[in-house]
């Protein structure tokens, strides 16, 4: 088998499988440490704290956001957020919703230096922002999660899909979607906890002794839509197999597994 050949049965061997023991058991702790803050099943109060100041030369600057002119940090929640985009939809402002979402991502964490506003401020400098982001804005309400992603991936110099599946799925909480479920968030540190998983799996299977394939697929960045769309059919499996499982609230939406599994780890020899 080719390369491909190899992914696509490693991928079937995954959707048949879905989460290991470790993995179900490491999430299991999670949630016994976390039920009370998520009670409702949702991430919703999953909170990013942000410094405003650094975002200083950010415009517009969305009103969920503490005013760049404050001297500490400040903090928003994922309730805040959908409904500040939401809001942000209503009046076709897709840069503020892009503004707040990139923001939110950030955090505390790649600002250092300004790399974060930086990068934020080159995005919005492009003349082609406005007209991507509606289109991938359409695509979700018309066709679907993949088409939106493949809508705006590799359309928007310095936006890649670590931060722009984030503005899809707050986007995806406002917008329904015609068919399929709505978008999640994958980053590199997702993308890092499915190639744990993949290699295992291909190990396991035979169809990836070295893991390399799982590299391949399950990159740092710049994932396909296919890959967008395996992710997304995964977590929403694999959603079902943690609420039937009894250690996990019924009925908890996958983005709950993927806030999860964002902070959990496991052994990996497990």
């Amino acid at each position: 088998m080719n390369r491909q050949d190899c992914a696509d049965a490693v991928d079937r061997e995954m959707a048949a499988r879905l989460l290991p023991g470790p993995v179900v058991r490491a999430l299991g702790r999670w949630w016994e440490a976390n039920a009370a803050a998520y009670a409702d099943g949702t991430p919703g109060a999953h909170t990013v704290r942000y410094t405003p100041s650094r975002w200083a030369q950010i415009t517009p600057w969305p009103k969920v956001l503490a005013p760049t002119s404050a001297g500490s940090d400040a903090a928003v929640s994922r309730t805040e957020m959908a409904s500040a985009v939401a809001d942000a939809l209503q009046r076709d402002a897709f840069r503020e919703a892009l503004v707040a979402t990139y923001v939110w991502g950030k955090g505390k964490r790649g600002t250092r230096g300004g790399s974060g506003p930086s990068t934020l401020h080159k995005i919005l400098a492009f003349d082609g922002l406005d007209t991507a982001l509606a289109a991938a804005v359409t695509a979700l309400r018309e066709h679907g999660a993949p088409q939106a992603y493949a809508a705006l991936q590799g359309q928007v110099p310095g936006l890649g899909p670590a931060f722009f599946t984030k503005f899809m799925y707050f986007t995806g909480i406002a917008v329904p979607s015609a068919c399929g479920p709505r978008p999640l968030i994958l980053d590199r540190v997702l993308a890092r906890r499915l190639r744990q998983m993949a290699a295992a799996v291909g190990r396991k299977s035979g169809h990836d002794a070295d893991g390399s394939v799982a590299a391949w697929v399950w990159s740092d960045n710049n994932w396909t839509a296919h890959r967008y769309q395996v992710y997304i059919s995964f977590m929403h499996a694999a959603a079902e197999q943690m609420a039937a499982g009894g250690n996990w609230p019924s009925g908890a939406a996958p983005d709950l597994l993927e806030c999860a599994l964002f902070s959990t780890s496991w052994e990996a020899s497990g």
